[in-house]
This record gives C-alpha cells, structure tokens and sequence, in this order.
C-alpha cells in the first residue's frame, strides 16, 4: 500500500506540473493544436491575431476558415488585391487545391517568424509544397509581407495566387469521389463530405483489427523460442504486451492513413492522433518490461532486496508517465519545454524537502541489500543493540534481540554507523587470561607453560600457527598468563564446545602442575591452609630438571620439529566424550 500511495503521489505531482507548464504564458499564442515532430517553437516578436505571425500559423489558419466556410476570414491570409466574392472564389479554389492534391505527408511549415532559412529561398519566402499535375508542377509559396507600418505577417503570395485558376482547372476528381453517389460527395458535415466522415470513423477499427492480427501472428512466432528460455509465471507476463503492441501497430496503420488523408487538417489531425497513440503504447509497453524485468531481478537476488526492487520499478513506471506526458503535451500539444522542465525541479526539490527521512532510509535500506553487510538471519551488532537481523524493509531494519524483544533501526541511521556481523567471521578467538597463585614456583609456572602449549598444539580444532601461551606479568594477587588461539570453528554453538574443552583440560594441566588459581580479592581464612601438594611439586620440578639435563627445556619455545610432531595428536572430543568415535567391531551396550 504504502508503494502504491508513493506511486500515485507522484503522479499527481506531474501532472500538476504539466498543468503549471501548460497555463504558463508562451510569447507565441497562435501555436497550432497539431504540431509536426522536429518543428520548434521559439518565442515571437509579435503575435497576430489570426495566427500569421509564422507560416505554419497562415497554413493552419486558412484551412481553419475555410473548414467553417468562413470565406472572408480566409480571404485574410491571401496577398491578394482581389475583393468580395471574387477574392472569395480564389479562396475556394486554393482550399479545393490543398484537398485533392495533398496526398503525401502533411509538410513541415516552420513555426519561427522568420521561417525556414535553410530551404534555399529567399529571406521573406517560404515553401507549402509542390502540386503535381498533367501538365508540370506547381510550387505553394508563402511570402512575408508588411502592411503599411503594421508588423510583417505572412501570406500566400499572389505569384502563388496567380496559377490557383490554372491548376485548378488541371486537377482531375479523385476517383473514389467519381464512383460514389452525390449524396455522399456533394452533401457536406463541418466543411467535409459524408464520405470522408465514414471513412474516418472506419479507420480506428480497421487499424485496431491490423493491430490484433499481427501482434497474434508476431507472437505465435515467438512462443516456442520464448518457452524455451523462460518458466510459465515469466511467459504470462511476456504474454500482457500484446495489448501495447496492438496500439503501437495501430497508430503505425493510422500514421499511414494520414498520409493518404484528403486536407491538411485531416492529415495534421490523424497524425497527432498516430503519435499520441504511439505514445500511449510505447509507454504502456515500458512499464510492463519493467514489471518484467524486476521479476527476473527478484528471482536472482535476495528476498531481503525484492521490497527495494519493487519500489525501484514502480518509480520507474511512474517516469515513464511523466516522460510519455511531456512528449504528447510538448510535441503534439505545443508546450513550452521550459515550463515542464522548471516545473519538475521546482516539484523535485519540494518532494525532496518534504520526504528527506523517506529518501534517506530508501537509499540506506537499498545500499544494505546491494552491499550486503547484513543479511536476514545474520546475527549482528548495531551500535549497543545485538541480535539476529529479521527483516530489512524500505524504511527499517528490525532486529531480535537477546533479550527477545524487536528493535527498528531506520536504515539512514543504520548506514552511517558501524556494524558487526558475527556469522561473516572465518574462526573463532579463544583468548584467556590464568591467574596463578604466587605460591606457584617458576618451574611450576614452565611446566604449566609447555603442558598448555603442548595442548593447543595437539587439539585438532585449534590452529596451531596462531597458538601462543605466555607468562605476561604478576599482578597483585596473582602471577597471569595469557592463552591466545583461533579456534577453526564458524558456528558459535561449535566453539563453546571447545573453548569448554579446552578449559577443562587447561584446569587438569594446572591441578597436574601442584599450582592453582588465585584468589582475585584478600581472603581471611579462619581454618589451617592445606598448602600445596609437595609431591606433585617435586614431580613438577624433577620434569623440568630432566628437560633441562637433556638439552630439551622448551623455552623461549618448542622446536619447530617438536611442534610439527604434536600437531593435532590430541584426542579430541576427550576419551568418554558421547562425540568420540566408536571403536569398530565394539558392540553398543
């Protein structure tokens, strides 16, 4: 729910923007409804009233006039000394000239007011098109002219105006009009035939049926390769873009039927509707490739990323909105650019204001997924909190702790500080410190030494290259040394089991040595202190007398050769232990 609000949010939040670039002022008012693609619309210096500021502005409005049969107006955009009916009957003429002749693509008529320069015709003059008859060719030209000390204006040029008779006499009637029956031809709606009206209502249906037929044959093509490669949740996705691919294909048929439209205005028209259908599908089509495409993504990452993964499509489809809007208003609609583009940075940076937390914990929930410090099940710390990390969603992270209870870390704040994981790490660190009691004499203290060496050395679960034992200080109340070793254990359940082991065998070694652990604190004892075992000394003592004697006093070390020998020799999990292994042949009691 909360993605889809965001979603809408967003959309509403452009289309506002639209509507602020759509009501901005724009120096050229008289911009056409139906703008061709690549014509660009540049501020004017001056805007007519009637539109002539600019050539495509005089086409467009002649073809307006005499749609609404408004002669005199028509005779307005004419360079013509002509008047009244006459005047009028030219304007007819020059109409009837564009219907029957403009079969081919609408022109591009130059929106700027100076017009095209780069046509290869004089500064003031501007090219309509060419009419082709039986008898030659015929340029429609424009020519800017300036009336008195009124602004230029441009008009069709009365070189133009001269020949409109003559090509109007050598224009034959189209043959679809010379099989129909006059009703159809001579009986008029809004300016144009019944004919043509029928013909432009068939044409969306028509062009949807096209649509239909070869997106279904372009897809049986493509169904046996595509089951090959993909499973049958991913084919029924692939199989929802045949509805944009319809479109697509039917704004194609309806671009193609405007080139063959029969004026201007129809041609202006279809194309607009053409493109905006092309649009329309084209953005349709994106948004389910999205969808598609974040499926794919889902299924190779992991469940902890699907939330941002989601999120991440649905701000993609909505952009995709606002692109497919900003090209159908500014293209088709004649929207100045400008506007849209304030618009949405003003829009950005308000949205940014108002949900700077929202983005923060989004971007450091979506570093936490890609660079995976965590992952879900991890046991972790974060800051003063340790726990198994539970979820990682769009906002926080909720982490278990110790004591069973759920901690929301906001994934902003999770980003910035340190973090721990605790089931990334390749061994354990045992590492202890022994306080002996002073009464611990130093061959005593060597005999624990080297019997604890020998220990780490000989535990299978203990790497012996990073063993060490050391007598590092007397204290107060104790003579210490320190036991350092990693243990080639991952799981934490693993290592208490040896540290256990360890420590047991290291109390033995000490009880072995007539030595014992000191007492941390002053103690008045009330009864008579047993000392220490005197026997067990003087064993001790004769042990490191014999190794002194023969030349094998392990100090300041074992030799590397004695080392090597004791490697992993120790029998481990101890003798009795329910994980030692049964002798074979041995029958279970």
């Amino acid at each position: 729910m909360r993605i889809k609000r965001c979603a809408k949010s967003l959309f509403l939040v452009s289309l506002a923007v639209l509507w602020f670039a759509s009501s901005a002022p724009s120096a050229e008012k008289s911009t056409p409804a139906a703008v061709p693609k690549g014509s660009m619309q540049p501020e004017a210096t001056y805007d007519d009233p009637l539109g002539r500021s600019t050539p495509q502005g005089t086409v467009v409005g002649f073809l307006k006039a005499m749609q609404r049969e408004d002669y005199e107006r028509a005779v307005e955009f004419l360079d013509t000394r002509q008047t009244g009916k006459r005047a009028q009957q030219l304007a007819i003429e020059l109409n009837y000239i564009f219907d029957q002749t403009l079969s081919a693509a609408p022109p591009t008529l130059s929106s700027k007011p100076e017009g095209n320069l780069q046509d290869g015709l004089p500064v003031n003059r501007e090219s309509v098109y060419v009419v082709k008859t039986k008898r030659g060719e015929y340029k429609i030209l424009l020519e800017r002219v300036q009336k008195e000390n009124n602004p230029p204006i441009w008009l069709f040029s009365s070189e133009t105006l001269k020949s409109v008779p003559q090509i109007y006499e050598e224009i034959d009637i189209p043959w679809l009009e010379q099989k129909l029956p006059p009703i159809l031809t001579e009986t008029k709606v809004a300016g144009l035939p019944i004919y043509r009206w029928f013909i432009a209502i068939l044409v969306l249906p028509f062009a949807f049926l096209i649509g239909w037929l070869l997106t279904a044959l372009f897809m049986a093509l493509v169904r046996e390769p595509l089951r090959r490669h993909a499973d049958e949740q991913l084919l029924q996705k692939l199989r929802q873009i045949k509805r944009p691919l319809r479109l697509i294909v039917a704004a194609a048929v309806v671009y193609l039927f405007s080139r063959g439209a029969f004026s201007l205005l129809a041609q202006l028209f279809w194309v607009f509707v053409a493109s905006t259908m092309a649009v329309i599908g084209l953005t349709w089509l994106a948004m389910h490739m999205i969808n598609i495409g974040a499926e794919i993504i889902e299924k190779r990452r992991p469940e902890a990323a699907n939330a941002v993964i989601r999120l991440s499509a649905t701000l993609l489809k909505a952009l995709a909105i606002v692109v497919g809007l900003v090209v159908i208003f500014y293209y088709f609609a004649g929207i100045n650019l400008t506007a849209v583009v304030a618009g949405l940075g003003v829009g950005g940076i308000a949205v940014a204001f108002a949900a700077q937390k929202t983005i923060e914990n989004f971007l450091g929930g979506l570093f936490l997924v890609w660079d995976k410090p965590i992952r879900l099940g991890d046991f972790c710390k974060a800051g003063e909190y340790r726990g198994n990390v539970e979820h990682i969603g769009l906002r926080s992270t909720l982490i278990r702790t110790l004591n069973r209870t759920i901690v929301s870390i906001p994934n902003g704040q999770l980003s910035t500080i340190g973090i721990e994981n605790f089931d990334m790490r390749d061994r354990f660190l045992f590492r202890h410190t022994l306080n002996l009691r002073y009464e611990t004499t130093a061959d005593q203290l060597r005999y624990v030494l080297a019997q604890i060496r020998e220990l780490l050395y000989q535990h299978p679960r203990v790497d012996s290259a990073t063993a060490r034992t050391r007598f590092i200080g007397i204290g107060q109340s104790s003579l210490d040394v320190e036991i350092f070793a990693y243990v080639l254990e991952t799981v934490n359940e693993a290592f208490l089991a040896v540290q256990e082991d360890l420590l047991l065998r290291i109390m033995d070694l000490i009880e072995a040595s007539g030595s014992g652990f000191a007492f941390p604190s002053r103690t008045i004892y009330m009864a008579k202190d047993g000392g220490l075992d005197a026997q067990k000394g003087r064993e001790a003592v004769e042990s490191v007398g014999r190794w002194r004697d023969q030349g094998e006093l392990p100090f300041p070390d074992h030799r590397s050769a004695t080392v090597s020998q004791l490697d992993g020799t120790l029998a481990y999990p101890p003798k009795g232990s329910v994980l030692s292994p049964k002798k074979v042949g041995s029958s279970p009691e």
